[in-house]
């Protein structure tokens, strides 16, 4: 999936809170690792699965983004979460710039990928 994406992941590790609807309704909140960040989109781990195309907010200090799950992958670490961001919600250093970050550069910079997926 690299070959799609059209911002570099920067990896980092902080704690944030995420809240999203359960299949029945039910409003649920946790806490999740953010792995990784780039403009369109996070990785995060969970304890728990959280299932495709579920409507998602990541609370980081400040602010919030809104976005929907793309994929739900168990691991031995636990569940890790695609979560592309919605329109209007672009991560920035200016925003938010997690306690532990390393900020990678493209191995194709300047050629245009497809689409941004986390």
């Amino acid at each position: 999936m690299i070959g799609r994406r059209r911002n570099a992941r920067n990896l980092c590790a902080q704690l944030l809170k995420i809240v999203w609807q359960d299949d029945s309704g039910r409003r649920r909140k946790g806490v999740a690792i953010l792995e990784d960040i780039s403009p369109g989109g996070a990785c995060l781990q969970l304890d728990d699965p959280i299932p495709p195309e579920t409507a998602i907010s990541v609370l980081f200090p400040g602010g919030r983004y809104y976005g929907r799950v793309k994929h739900c992958d168990f691991q031995p670490a636990g569940y890790f979460i695609g979560v592309q961001f919605d329109p209007g919600y672009r991560w920035s250093k200016a925003d938010f710039v997690p306690k532990h970050l390393l900020e990678l550069r493209p191995r194709d910079a300047g050629k245009e990928e497809d689409e941004d997926i986390p």
